[in-house]
Protein backbone atom coordinates (compact mmCIF):
# COMPACT_ATOMS: atom_id res chain seq x y z
CA UNK A 1 0.00 0.00 0.00
CA UNK A 2 2.62 2.31 0.58
CA UNK A 3 4.53 2.74 -2.74
CA UNK A 4 0.79 3.93 -4.32
CA UNK A 5 -0.08 6.78 -2.02
CA UNK A 6 -1.96 9.45 -3.37
CA UNK A 7 -0.49 12.99 -3.91
CA UNK A 8 -2.86 14.80 -1.53
CA UNK A 9 -2.42 14.23 2.01
CA UNK A 10 -5.49 14.60 2.74
CA UNK A 11 -6.40 11.10 0.26
CA UNK A 12 -3.59 9.76 2.08
CA UNK A 13 -5.04 9.69 5.77
CA UNK A 14 -8.34 8.93 4.24
CA UNK A 15 -6.88 5.82 3.26
CA UNK A 16 -5.93 4.92 6.65
CA UNK A 17 -9.03 6.21 8.29
CA UNK A 18 -11.79 6.68 6.00
CA UNK A 19 -13.82 3.35 7.19
CA UNK A 20 -15.55 3.75 10.10
CA UNK A 21 -13.89 0.34 11.74
CA UNK A 22 -10.70 1.51 11.22
CA UNK A 23 -11.00 4.71 13.30
CA UNK A 24 -12.82 2.48 16.07
CA UNK A 25 -10.05 0.60 16.31
CA UNK A 26 -6.92 3.14 16.53
CA UNK A 27 -9.08 4.92 18.88
CA UNK A 28 -8.99 1.74 21.20
CA UNK A 29 -5.53 0.65 20.66
CA UNK A 30 -4.61 4.41 21.72
CA UNK A 31 -5.19 2.73 25.44
CA UNK A 32 -2.60 0.06 25.01
CA UNK A 33 -1.99 -3.13 23.56
CA UNK A 34 -5.23 -5.35 23.12
CA UNK A 35 -6.25 -9.13 22.24
CA UNK A 36 -8.17 -10.01 19.37
CA UNK A 37 -11.53 -11.02 21.41
CA UNK A 38 -10.40 -7.76 23.50
CA UNK A 39 -10.74 -6.06 20.39
CA UNK A 40 -13.94 -7.24 19.14
CA UNK A 41 -15.67 -6.38 22.59
CA UNK A 42 -14.69 -2.55 22.54
CA UNK A 43 -15.72 -2.43 18.84
CA UNK A 44 -19.11 -3.10 19.25
CA UNK A 45 -20.82 -4.37 16.30
CA UNK A 46 -18.04 -5.66 13.89
CA UNK A 47 -18.17 -8.92 12.74
CA UNK A 48 -14.78 -11.27 13.30
CA UNK A 49 -13.82 -11.56 9.61
CA UNK A 50 -14.58 -7.23 9.11
CA UNK A 51 -11.82 -6.99 12.06
CA UNK A 52 -9.54 -9.12 10.83
CA UNK A 53 -9.52 -7.65 7.22
CA UNK A 54 -8.99 -4.26 8.70
CA UNK A 55 -6.22 -5.23 11.61
CA UNK A 56 -4.35 -6.66 8.32
CA UNK A 57 -5.20 -3.36 6.28
CA UNK A 58 -3.82 -1.39 9.21
CA UNK A 59 -0.84 -3.46 9.61
CA UNK A 60 0.27 -3.48 6.30
CA UNK A 61 0.11 0.01 6.30
CA UNK A 62 2.31 0.47 8.93
CA UNK A 63 -0.13 1.49 11.70
CA UNK A 64 -0.71 -1.54 13.97
CA UNK A 65 2.06 -4.30 14.83
CA UNK A 66 0.84 -8.09 15.51
CA UNK A 67 2.53 -10.07 18.39
CA UNK A 68 2.11 -13.53 17.89
CA UNK A 69 3.17 -15.97 20.72
CA UNK A 70 4.27 -19.69 20.53
CA UNK A 71 1.27 -20.66 23.58
CA UNK A 72 -1.48 -23.19 23.13
CA UNK A 73 -4.17 -21.82 22.57
CA UNK A 74 -2.35 -18.89 20.92
CA UNK A 75 -2.44 -15.73 21.67
CA UNK A 76 -2.01 -12.83 19.31
CA UNK A 77 -2.05 -8.99 20.69
CA UNK A 78 -2.21 -5.56 18.59
CA UNK A 79 -0.64 -2.53 19.30
CA UNK A 80 0.15 0.91 17.70
CA UNK A 81 3.41 1.48 15.97
CA UNK A 82 4.69 4.66 16.41
CA UNK A 83 3.17 5.91 12.65
CA UNK A 84 -0.01 4.48 14.62
CA UNK A 85 0.54 6.37 17.50
CA UNK A 86 1.19 9.74 15.87
CA UNK A 87 -2.34 9.87 14.69
CA UNK A 88 -3.65 10.65 18.30
CA UNK A 89 -4.12 14.66 17.39
CA UNK A 90 -6.24 13.60 14.47
CA UNK A 91 -8.13 11.47 17.14
CA UNK A 92 -8.21 14.92 19.24
CA UNK A 93 -9.34 16.94 16.76
CA UNK A 94 -12.49 14.48 15.82
CA UNK A 95 -13.17 13.75 18.82
CA UNK A 96 -13.48 17.62 19.83
CA UNK A 97 -15.57 18.76 16.54
CA UNK A 98 -17.84 15.51 17.95
CA UNK A 99 -18.18 17.04 21.00
CA UNK A 100 -18.59 20.51 20.03
CA UNK A 101 -21.48 19.78 16.98
CA UNK A 102 -23.06 17.66 19.73
CA UNK A 103 -23.15 20.62 21.99
CA UNK A 104 -24.49 22.99 19.21
CA UNK A 105 -27.34 20.27 18.33
CA UNK A 106 -28.37 19.84 21.88
CA UNK A 107 -27.89 16.47 21.82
Amino acid sequence: MKKDLPACPVETTLLFLGEKWRVLILRDLMEGTKRFGELRKSVSGISQKVLTSNLRAMEEGGIVKRKVYAEVPPRVEYSLTETGKSLQPVLDSMTDWGMMYKAENGV
